[in-house]
């Protein structure tokens, strides 16, 4: 598919200095959602994430027994959305986890570079899935982007979103650190939801700019755009770098203005983090709560 076409029919994206401003306007707004009601909802779309070269079976196992043992625990709050992990430990999830509504993502297709062959991504993402994983994260190739090869870039998620089934959900990290430019951001999520994705996320958390609020504001205005032709609603998700409760209500409030009530479920909002969770369990239970 020309993806480069598609791109025309969406309008430029805002300067840095109407990005700026917006994020300034909506930082006075989240005030207002500095509520234990805001950070409980919060806390249940987060997709409680370990992604390190110290991972291990029994590493893994133990944070998602703790999180199954939240349902006992804190039974008046709602457990968070998902574990994220790498690939080969799906299957640890999958049976700590066996009995509960609880989600398993992964993330895969050469995490967190996308430096690999298209096969290997597919690959990898075929075997998550086989092995477990309700959720997906892959990123988008991120080289390709800043060189101007815009259809290869969406064609390889457009191939990975054909290898897996319509229930697993896609998520594609645009790694919005890297592209900096409002426009290569905007650009970065259109062709990803143009290719199949189901989320638009952030970041992969391994550079040294994640998550910020300006490219949220980017990105949800492209989800807005999009929707508004196509009719199809893409969740966002807001990766790295979301640490406090005050981080968790911005984003809660970005999402809010920009795409409405609608997107504030976690079918359509996602936080990736490990240190927000007891943090908003701190604000939650209004005393000091290190759970994980």
């Amino acid at each position: 598919m020309e993806y480069a076409k598609l791109l025309q029919e969406y309008g430029p994206a805002q300067s840095e200095a109407q990005v700026a401003e917006e994020v300034a306007r909506l930082g006075e707004i989240a005030v207002r959602n500095r509520t234990t009601e805001v950070y409980t909802f919060c806390y249940s779309a987060i997709d409680l994430t370990t992604l390190s070269c110290t991972d291990s079976v029994e590493s893994v196992t133990e944070l998602a027994r703790k999180a199954v043992e939240f349902y006992e625990r804190f039974p008046h709050i709602p457990n968070v959305a998902s574990i994220c992990i790498y690939p080969p430990f799906v299957e640890t999830v999958g049976v700590a986890v066996d009995g509960t509504d609880m989600r398993i993502t992964s993330v895969a297709g050469g995490f967190p570079s996308s430096q690999t062959f298209l096969e290997v991504k597919a690959l990898e993402v075929g075997m998550a899935i086989e092995n477990g994983a309700d959720e997906i994260d892959i990123v988008l190739n991120v080289g390709k982007m800043l060189t101007g090869h815009y259809d290869e870039a969406a064609s390889e998620v457009e191939t990975i979103r054909a290898e897996t089934d319509r229930d697993v959900v896609l998520k594609v990290i645009i790694e919005s650190g890297a592209l900096r430019t409002p426009e290569l951001i905007r650009r970065a999520s259109l062709l990803s939801m143009l290719a199949g994705a189901d989320f638009v996320k952030t970041s992969t958390g391994k550079i040294d700019v994640a998550a910020t609020p300006e490219a949220a504001v980017v990105m949800c205005r492209a989800i807005r755009d999009y929707f508004e032709k196509s009719g199809r609603r893409v969740g966002f998700k807001a990766a790295g770098g979301v640490r406090t409760p005050e981080d968790a209500a911005l984003y809660y409030t970005i999402v809010e203005e920009i795409l409405g009530p609608d997107w504030l479920t976690t079918d359509l909002f996602r936080i990736g983090a490990s240190s927000a969770a007891n943090n908003l369990l701190t604000a939650i239970e209004g005393h000091p709560v290190k759970f994980f």
